[in-house]
């Protein structure tokens, strides 16, 4: 009797300890969704392209939705995942998307194709100063010079990656990322297995911001292949009687192997970029001089994964570095109007190194002006126009949109 009493004893006792573990998972898991958020994002957008070729016209109305959710924390673990939908609005389809088959070699290129696809999906650690993701992610880096989400696309880049930053002091973070699929903006009609190690480090000292990496690039197509980069940067800013400067610099150098045996091509070129902006009175007039250089007229430096339609034009001519290189002069002038902020900027590109009867690679000139209203909306507005050089043809892009979060 007296041995049942103690087994009684024995499985009471592990019963409500299980319970009681039970019930600290349940309060856990109770508290995650109590601390989670959820939120959804429309972008409603038209644009125009003309090109002086024998394709027609382009223009599209389309609607990006995006719906996400964030849950909290248990022990540091949490969980977000958000999906993305992109839709034709209103019959206006009249534009190509060659990767994915849309309207092929009828009209000029608006990369925005219908698609419904997991734009993230990660599972997040985070402890003190470290931060860890596994699954699908947005990786944006510094300025999208190298890495981005290329977001002005309807249908942004992700990465299926394992990322790790560190903050080793409030001054100085790591960062590491070994993406092993690229989810390009062409729904998943040009998506890229890979094997890309994303290295950098960012220090922020008292005389401006210092930045190394190192981007080593391999696309796992069973070939041989390596795109591999290594640079610094650095920005600063300083402050005089009426004036607010801001001024930096970045280098590079890039090396690029593809192919074996005979077949096989080795390319070297290098990336050289320096800026300086004043601002007096809320106007900023600033100066960019950048240089994708070229191997010999035969190689131009590529940036595969950097948000490419912010840098070198709007009008998307240079969305691949030509084999001559470019380099590009640009002269800005921003500033506030009526509660919105507007900008114009002018384009002069030419070769880095001339090949082929090509050196002259043309103009652009860009306008915007963008607000936001009610609150909740923002509403932009933009033109880009494109002359042409020894190469390329004249461009003409339009864009209206409104769009908003909650």
């Amino acid at each position: 009797m007296s041995t049942l009493r103690n087994f009684s004893i024995k499985m009471l006792a592990a019963s409500v300890l299980s319970v009681l573990g039970t019930s600290a998972m349940a309060d856990d898991i109770h508290s995650a969704l109590s601390n989670s958020k959820a939120w959804a994002e429309l972008n409603l957008r038209y644009e125009t392209a003309e090109e002086d070729n024998a394709l027609e016209d382009a223009s599209a109305l389309t609607l990006r939705t995006r719906i996400g959710f964030s849950s909290g924390s248990v022990n540091g673990f949490s969980f977000t995942a958000e999906a993305e939908d992109s839709r034709i609005v209103l019959g206006q389809d009249e534009f190509t998307v060659g990767p994915t088959g849309f309207n092929v070699g009828e009209y000029s290129v608006i990369a925005d194709p219908e698609t419904t696809e997991v734009d993230q999906a990660f599972i997040q650690y985070k402890a003190d100063k470290f931060t860890g993701r596994l699954g699908r992610q947005v990786i944006a880096l510094d300025d999208h010079r190298f890495i981005g989400h290329v977001g002005w696309r309807q249908d942004r880049q992700t990465f299926d990656a394992i990322s790790a930053k560190y903050n080793l002091s409030d001054n100085l973070e790591l960062f590491y990322s070994y993406m092993y699929k690229r989810n390009r903006i062409f729904a998943e009609a040009a998506d890229l297995d890979s094997k890309d190690h994303i290295v950098h480090a960012s220090y922020m000292s008292k005389v401006g911001k210092f930045v190394g990496y190192a981007y080593l690039l391999e696309v796992d197509n069973d070939t041989d292949n390596a795109l591999d980069t290594y640079g610094m940067s650095y920005d600063g800013k300083a402050k005089g009687e009426g004036v607010s400067w801001a001024y930096g610099g970045e280098y590079a150098i890039q090396s690029s192997e593809a192919g074996s045996g005979e077949t096989a091509t080795d390319f070297d070129a290098s990336y050289l970029n320096a800026y300086v902006a004043a601002t007096i009175s809320g106007i900023t007039a600033k100066i960019d001089y950048e240089i994708l250089g070229s191997d010999d007229g035969l190689y131009g430096f590529a940036t595969p994964l950097a948000t490419l339609h912010k840098f070198n034009g709007w009008a998307d001519l240079f969305l691949k570095t030509p084999e001559q290189g470019l380099k590009d002069l640009r002269v800005s002038l921003s500033g506030g109007l009526a509660g919105g902020k507007w900008l114009l900027a002018y384009h002069d590109f030419s070769a880095d190194e001339s090949s082929n009867g090509i050196d002259d690679l043309g103009s652009e000139i860009n306008a915007q002006y963008t607000k936001k209203f009610a609150g909740k909306y923002n509403f932009g507005i933009k033109y880009g126009t494109y002359d042409s050089g020894d190469t390329k043809v004249d461009t003409n892009r339009f864009w209206m949109w409104i769009g908003t979060r909650f």
